[in-house]
C-alpha cells in the first residue's frame, strides 16, 4: 500500500475507535542516533504508580540498566490515562510519535484495526523470545482472534474477591466458594451501618467488567464468532440482574454506592469496616494499606459462580501490554526493549512497585507476601480468565452497557424496581448505539 493510502486507512480507523478508548501515543519523533552513533529509542509508558514522577522513579533505573545491557538509550515519557488516547489518535494519523508504547490490553484489536503496529509473526516473535512463554489468555487480548497479535502482555491484573477477616470471624463465617454462599454471607454480614458487600456501583468499568464475569459464568457472549454485537441475550439479562439483586433483591449493598465511581471508595469501606466484601483486581492492596490496613487483615478469594455455572471464570486477563508502532525507524532497538521489559527479572523488579501479576506463565507473583493471595490471583490470571471481547467496537461496549448499568444502580438506589425487561431494553439500546457508531 502506498504510504498516502495507508495514511488515509489509519485515520479512518482511528476516527472509529471509541473516545472511552484511553490509549496511548504522543506527539516525538522516531528514534535517531543524534549524531553519537548509539540507537535511541522513544518510550511511552502508562501511569501505573502514584503520579507520573513516581513511574519516572521507578522505570528510570530499569532503563539505564537496559542502556548498560545494549548500547541503547531509552527516551522516556509517562502519559496519564487522560491523554493517552488522544496521544495515539495524533501519532497513528501523522506517523510520528514513539517507537513503543504502552496501551491497556482491552484495546488490542481496536488498535491493531489502525494497521498502525508492529506484528508480532514468526520473525518478530522470536525476537522477543517468543510468545508461548506468555500467559495464554493474555496473550489473546493482543489482538483479535485469528489475527497476529500487535501488542503482547507487560503488567497483568486480574480480579478477586476481598474481605476483611475481623469481621467474617466476628460473624464465625468462613470466605464465600459458590455464588448462594456469597448471597447467604453477605446477608448476614448486613446490619446497622455495616454491608455485606460495597459496589463501586457508579463506575461503569467496574460495572461492565463485572456484567461480563457474570454472564460468562451463564456460558453468554456480548459478540458472535464473527464481531457482530449480541448484547440483548437471556445469559448477559441474567447475569446482570445477578449483580444487580446484590443491592436490588438481597440489599446486602449501600444504595449509596450508586454514587461510587471507582474502586477506591469500595476499598476505603472495606478497610474501615463498614463492608465485609468488594470485587477488586490485585492492584487494590496498595489501596488498602494506604487506608491503614495491614496484609494479613484482607483475604482473598475467587469471585464464586452459581452452582450450575457454565464456566468458572472469575476474572478477565486485565493489565497492560506493550506494542511498537510500524513506522519506527530502529525495529529491532525496540523488539530488543519488548523482551528486555518482558523478561523474568524486570518482571519481577516492577511487580511490587506496580502490584502487578506476571505476564509469563512461568514466573511466580512477587506482588504480595500472602502465598495465598498470590495463589488465588495467579490461578485466576492463568486458568479462570476470559478475554473481553476482542473487537473494534469495546470501548463503545464497555461505555454503553457499564453506563447504563449505572443508570440501573441509581434507579435501585431510590426504590425503583429494574425487572428482566429493564435490562433488555437497556442492552437493546446499547446495541443500537454500538452499531450507530460502527
Amino acid at each position: 500500500m502506498e504510504a498516502k493510502n495507508k495514511a488515509i486507512a489509519a485515520a479512518t480507523a482511528v476516527a472509529a475507535l471509541s473516545m472511552v478508548l484511553a490509549g496511548c501515543a504522543g506527539g516525538g519523533g522516531t528514534a535517531a542516533d543524534n549524531g553519537t552513533g548509539k540507537t535511541t529509542i522513544t518510550y511511552w509508558a502508562s501511569n501505573q504508580g502514584t503520579s507520573l514522577d513516581n513511574d519516572k522513579q521507578v522505570l528510570t533505573p530499569i532503563l539505564q540498566e537496559f542502556t548498560k545491557q545494549t548500547g541503547i538509550t531509552v527516551d522516556l515519557e509517562v502519559i496519564g490515562w487522560n491523554d493517552l488516547q488522544t496521544r495515539i489518535q495524533t501519532a497513528v494519523t501523522s506517523g510520528q510519535g514513539p517507537d513503543v508504547v504502552n496501551i491497556g490490553n482491552t484495546w488490542g484489536a481496536a488498535f491493531q484495526s489502525t494497521g498502525a503496529f508492529t506484528q508480532f509473526d514468526g520473525k518478530n516473535a522470536s525476537a522477543i523470545g517468543g510468545l508461548d512463554r506468555f500467559v495464554k489468555t493474555a496473550l489473546d487480548a493482543g489482538g483479535a482472534p485469528g489475527k497476529t497479535p500487535t501488542s503482547v502482555p507487560l503488567y497483568g491484573l486480574a480480579y478477586g474477591l476481598y474481605y476483611n477477616k475481623a469481621m467474617f470471624a466476628a460473624a464465625q463465617l468462613q470466605p464465600p466458594t459458590t455464588w448462594d454462599e456469597l448471597v447467604t454471607d453477605a446477608k448476614k454480614l448486613t446490619h446497622g451501618d455495616q454491608w455485606g458487600l460495597t459496589l463501586a456501583a457508579g463506575s461503569y468499568t467496574e460495572n461492565i467488567h463485572f456484567a461480563f464475569l457474570t454472564s460468562a459464568q451463564n456460558g453468554g457472549e456480548f459478540y458472535d464468532a464473527s464481531g457482530k454485537p449480541t448484547f440483548d441475550t437471556p445469559e448477559n439479562v441474567a447475569g446482570i440482574k445477578r449483580y444487580l439483586d446484590l443491592m436490588q433483591l438481597h440489599k446486602a449493598a449501600n444504595p449509596a454506592d450508586a454514587q461510587y465511581d471507582n474502586a477506591s471508595s469500595s476499598a476505603a469501606d472495606l478497610a474501615s469496616g463498614k463492608a465485609a466484601m468488594f470485587l477488586s483486581q490485585n492492584n487494590a492492596d496498595s489501596t488498602l494499606k494506604a487506608d491503614g490496613m495491614k496484609p494479613g487483615d484482607w483475604g482473598v478469594v475467587p469471585l464464586p459462580a452459581p452452582g450450575d455455572a457454565k464456566a468458572q471464570i472469575s476474572t478477565f486477563p486485565a493489565g497492560i501490554n506493550i506494542s511498537v508502532f510500524d513506522y519506527t525507524k530502529h525495529l529491532p532497538q525496540a523488539l530488543e526493549f519488548v523482551k528486555y521489559m518482558t523478561s523474568p527479572d524486570v518482571q519481577a523488579k516492577l511487580a511490587v512497585p506496580y502490584s502487578v501479576l506476571p505476564v509469563l506463565g512461568s514466573a511466580d507473583a512477587k506482588f504480595t507476601t500472602d502465598a495465598d493471595e498470590a495463589k488465588v490471583f495467579m490461578d485466576a490470571y492463568q486458568n479462570r480468565s476470559k478475554p473481553l471481547p476482542q473487537v473494534a467496537s469495546e470501548g463503545d461496549f464497555e461505555s454503553t452497557i457499564g453506563k447504563g448499568i449505572s443508570g440501573l444502580f441509581a434507579q435501585i438506589a431510590t426504590g425503583k424496581t429494574v425487572t428482566d425487561a429493564d435490562i433488555s431494553a437497556m442492552l437493546d439500546n446499547a446495541q443500537q448505539q454500538v452499531e450507530a457508531a460502527g
